[in-house]
């Protein structure tokens, strides 16, 4: 289905930063919803070192027609060199919520 509803993620490590990237998102019509978690402990390799960090991980709710958009869009206005980008492909919930999802993207 050319609609299928998806969460696509991100971090920032900066909780204004990770706002702005909720709101415009939102605004611009490519996710219906974002949450943003509370600030998570991150650990990876960058530069050939383990670096730790504190992050707010941003979860859009979106929708497969939407989401090349959102992901160009996200690289635009992204600080990080290398951020975060990762889907996860809703397979249930409610169906309320889904239609919800998918009205909301589908208008400009």
């Amino acid at each position: 289905m050319a609609n299928d509803v998806v969460i696509a993620q991100t971090t920032s490590d900066n909780e204004d930063q990770a706002k702005a990237l909720a709101r415009g998102a939102v605004e611009s019509r490519l996710a219906a919803g974002v949450h943003i978690d509370a600030p998570i402990t991150a650990f990876y390799w960058w530069k050939n070192k383990v670096e730790t960090a504190q992050e707010w991980r941003i979860s859009y709710m979106t929708t497969t027609d939407r989401l090349p958009a959102l992901e160009a869009w996200l690289h635009e206005k992204h600080p990080y060199d290398v951020p975060q980008w990762i889907t996860l492909r809703v397979t249930g919930g409610s169906q309320a919520y889904l239609s919800w999802v998918v009205e909301e993207t589908a208008r400009d």
